[in-house]
This record gives C-alpha cells, sequence and structure tokens, in this order.
C-alpha cells in the first residue's frame, strides 16, 4: 500500500537537483534537499512517539523548514496543523485542547506564552525560529535522510484547518489525502502548470491558499518557487522578472497597482496572475490589465472543500465572477431553506459535492450532519446564482463570513468579546467594503452607559484577538436594527454604511 500525497507530491523530488526553493538572498534548495529534510521531518516525528493519526500543531514563520514539516508529516502519516501566525495564546489553548497534538511547535518569541497551554494539554513544546534554529530544527538536523514512507489511502486525513462559525466556537475541518490530491491535480491541468514554471509565492503557508493551492500545484507539476517570507514590494518588484506566474489575495494587487515600479514591461514575461481568498473589485481588475496587459484569474473556494471554481485559462475571465466548477465539483444553487436546486439566474445557496469536499468537523457529527444535505451536498453559507453564460456569482454571504486580507473573521467571535466589555451594551460586527484588503472589520456599538472609551477597547483587543480580526472602526449608535423576530439587521447596517462611511477612516 502506498502513501498517496507523498508519491504525487514529495517522491518526485528525488534525484531533483534543480532549485524547488527559491530564497530572496537568492539561495536556492533544490528538489532533493528539500526531500531530504522531508525525511529528517519524518524520522524526527517518529522519534518523539507520533503515530499515523496523530497530530502535530505548528504556529511558526513561513520558512523552508516549516514547510518541510508538512511534508514530514505526510510522509509519516501524521496529521498537519498550522496555525496563523497572528493567534494569541488564548486562541491557541482552543485549538490545542480541541485537537490534542502530540507535538507543538512554535516560533521562539511565542514560546513563553504558549509553554502553559502545551503543559495544560499534555502537547510537547519545541521551538523553530524563521532563521532554521531551535530545538525541533536540532532535532530534525540529528535524524537520518533515509525515511520508509507511512501507508496512507485516499481516505486517510492529512491536515486539519481551524475555520470559525457564526457560534464563534471553531471547528477543525478534516480533510484526507483524497481531498488534497484531487483538487491539486484539478488546479494543475486547469491552470496549465508544469516544471518550466516559477511560482512567486509571497501568501502565508497556514492557509489553504498558499499551502494547498500554492504548494500543492508546484509540487504536483515540479513548478519551482520563489519562497517569500511575506508581503514585501521591495522583494516582489525585485524577483517578479524570475517568475512565470503568481498567486495572491487582492491586497496583492492593489499594493502593486500603487507602486510606480510596478510595469508593463516588469510582467510581460508573465503568463499568469491568479487572485483568490477574497473578493477582487472590478476596478482592481480593470486598472490591472490597463496598466500590464494581463487579466487577472479569479478563482473561489474555501477551507472545507479545497477550490471550487476558477475563470478559464483559456476563454474569457469575467470580473465579478469566480468562473465556472472545476472538473469534478458538482456546484448547484439551491434554496436554502429545502434545497431544492434554483433555476439558472436564480440567488440562492451555493452547494457542492465532489472528491474536494472534506470528510467533516473534528469531534462534531452532529455539526457536520448539519452542513450536509441527505443527497451529500456540503452547505457552503454562501449565497449566488449562475449566470447566462455558466458562470458563478458570489452575492452575498449567508453566515455574514468577513474577509479581510484573504483572511476569514466570523462577527461572533468578535462580538463575543465586545459584548463582553462593561461599556458595551451589545455590539454588531460587519463587513464593509475595502480596495485593498477587500473588506474591513467595522463594530457597530450600542453603548452601556456611557460612550465607550474606544481607545481602551482597541487596547483591550490587542491581548483577545488576532490584529486582523480587530475592527479597523467603530461606530455608535443608540440602537441596533431589528426585524419582528428581534433578529440584528446586520444587511441594513452594511447598507446604511457602505456610502456614508468613508473609507479613509477604515
Amino acid at each position: 500500500m502506498s502513501n498517496l500525497l507523498y508519491d504525487v507530491f514529495f517522491a518526485p523530488q528525488a534525484g531533483r537537483s534543480g532549485a524547488f526553493l527559491i530564497l530572496p538572498d537568492g539561495a536556492e534548495i533544490s528538489g532533493a534537499a528539500f526531500l531530504d529534510m522531508v525525511h529528517r521531518v519524518a524520522n524526527a516525528l517518529v522519534s518523539c512517539g507520533l503515530q499515523p493519526g496523530d497530530r502535530i500543531a505548528v504556529q511558526i514563520e513561513k520558512s523552508p523548514m516549516a514547510l518541510a514539516i508538512y511534508g514530514g508529516a505526510v510522509a509519516a502519516g501524521v496529521v498537519f496543523l498550522p496555525l496563523n501566525t497572528a493567534y494569541p495564546a488564548a486562541e491557541i489553548d482552543y485549538f490545542v485542547g480541541n485537537a490534542q497534538p502530540k507535538i507543538l511547535v512554535a516560533d521562539g518569541r511565542r514560546a513563553d506564552a504558549l509553554a502553559s497551554v502545551a503543559q495544560a494539554h499534555a502537547a510537547q513544546l519545541m521551538v523553530l525560529n524563521a532563521d532554521g534554529s531551535g530545538s525541533f530544527a536540532e532535532l530534525v538536523a540529528g535524524q537520518s535522510a533515509d525515511f520508509t514512507p507511512v501507508a496512507r489511502a485516499a481516505d486517510d486525513l492529512a491536515a486539519f484547518l481551524y475555520t470559525s462559525g457564526t457560534t464563534g466556537r471553531s471547528k477543525g475541518a478534516m480533510l484526507t489525502h483524497g481531498n488534497l490530491l484531487s483538487n491539486a491535480e484539478v488546479l494543475t491541468r486547469e491552470w496549465q502548470f508544469t516544471d518550466k514554471d516559477v511560482l512567486l509565492h509571497a501568501l502565508p503557508i497556514f492557509h489553504t491558499h498558499g499551502l494547498f493551492v500554492a504548494t500543492n500545484v508546484a509540487l504536483m507539476s515540479g513548478a519551482a518557487m520563489i519562497f517569500l517570507p511575506g508581503l514585501n514590494m521591495d522583494d516582489m518588484i525585485r524577483l517578479m522578472p524570475q517568475a512565470t506566474t503568481m498567486m495572491g489575495v487582492p491586497t496583492f494587487y492593489t499594493r502593486l497597482l500603487a507602486d510606480p515600479r510596478f510595469t508593463a514591461s516588469l510582467t510581460a514575461h508573465m503568463r499568469l496572475f491568479i487572485s483568490g481568498s477574497a473578493p477582487l473589485l472590478a476596478e482592481t481588475h480593470v486598472q490591472f490589465e490597463k496598466r500590464t496587459g494581463h487579466r487577472i484569474l479569479e478563482r473561489y473556494g474555501m477551507t472545507e472543500t479545497n477550490m471550487l471554481t476558477s475563470n478559464p485559462y483559456d476563454g474569457e475571465r469575467r470580473a465579478g465572477t469566480v468562473g465556472m466548477p472545476l472538473a469534478g465539483v458538482e456546484l448547484r444553487i439551491a434554496d436554502p431553506e429545502t434545497g431544492a436546486a434554483l433555476p439558472q439566474g436564480q440567488t440562492g445557496m451555493i452547494e457542492v459535492r465532489g472528491p474536494n469536499v472534506f470528510q467533516g468537523y473534528w469531534q462534531m457529527p452532529e455539526k457536520t450532519a448539519a452542513e450536509f444535505r441527505d443527497d451529500g451536498f456540503f452547505m457552503t453559507g454562501d449565497l449566488g446564482l449562475i449566470d447566462d453564460k455558466g458562470y458563478v456569482n458570489i452575492v452575498g454571504r449567508a453566515k455574514d463570513l468577513i474577509i479581510s486580507g484573504g483572511y476569514n473573521i466570523y462577527p461572533k467571535e468578535v462580538e463575543l468579546v465586545l459584548d463582553d466589555m462593561p461599556q458595551v451594551l451589545e455590539s454588531a460586527v460587519i463587513g464593509l467594503p475595502h480596495a485593498d484588503f477587500g473588506e474591513a472589520v467595522v463594530a457597530v456599538l450600542v453603548a452601556a452607559e456611557q460612550a465607550p472609551d474606544l481607545a481602551a477597547i482597541e487596547k483591550a483587543l490587542q491581548s483577545k484577538l488576532a490584529r486582523y480580526k480587530q475592527p479597523k472602526a467603530y461606530i455608535i449608535v443608540p440602537e441596533l436594527p431589528r426585524n419582528n423576530m428581534g433578529k440584528v439587521q446586520k444587511a441594513a447596517l452594511r447598507q446604511q454604511y457602505a456610502t456614508k462611511f468613508k473609507e479613509a477612516a477604515l
């Protein structure tokens, strides 16, 4: 029995003398050298007592070794759990308590704050710094580069990614070897990636986009990656001439357009720019094509399903749409209440079924059952329609999800923290359009007895929520709009403030 992901993504790196990772300073890591790292990590995990199906959680900066941990986990049959580097210790405590990893690998700067978290949940805390130092790196360095992969089949778990719900309780989406492989195969073919490509990679690797889309496609196609630690305009501009493709969130494209160095000549050799993780404004599409002659390819996916749709590589890329369902993905627009399929052109719930759709939520069978129809279709929570040319248009999010800078923010989670503050009677958190981030988090507050001290609230949130979840602006109102059933009408708030609230205030 083989190891499905290892055999397709990692084994082909053996003997590859050419660069797989190109670092900002010009250093290169060959495919063969990267595979050695993967094998050493796998041996390290086994030496720590991890068995197939056990979990490893990581909250570390992006680095070649961080990526090798993903590969090592795959090889050893261990479930990989990457955690956003912006999460404070209070949020990590929940994830570690829920997933019960045997090892928690953290950046040295966070180790002290996470020591009690690891101890409380019987996880071994190890350190991996961005420069490659730390106790985990030392353990890996002492291991053999020979490793026989553990047998893993399509239904075996490969990773957890946590995604919150409107209740504010995070859920561990269980992704299998088959889920990840099926999506990588389709995207590699759809976007025509080959071993001649060089992907400019500035995305984080704790997120579906940077890890399971960008990295898996590069691994499957044999492409190289210019592996940047984050979004840095100087590096992006300097290294773009070496690339053939780029994947990014809308923020990448608005920042590039704001830089006078970003010109048509700089992009003349590029064959593809892809955007996702948040809606791309039609204005950005137009400006980008006018500046460069390239038309950005926009696609749509989510944590639980990987990628679902894509505008075509060859064919019309329609601004304001996310393209058509990918091969193997069944997508329908359904009545949110009954699940009945709706005619083309009508708005309803986007529902999907296919080999890319996750196995369910970790230790939440009731929640898993509630998110699936009896016929196996997953309810995305997004509202959309299919237009007369077959392109999917997303018109809203039934779950009030906010996507800011490519990160998912669930209003209820922020509201629970705000409502717990003595100066706040109640709150409603909404997303308002923002050219740079796609959407900005805005908190609408009703004061308890006196005007809230916004500076004090902002300071308190710094230790309770990741920075990208913290509101960029606050609006004080006497009361929140409600319907006859007493439910807060967030759509009304968004409509009211979308035009009245200046983007400059965000």
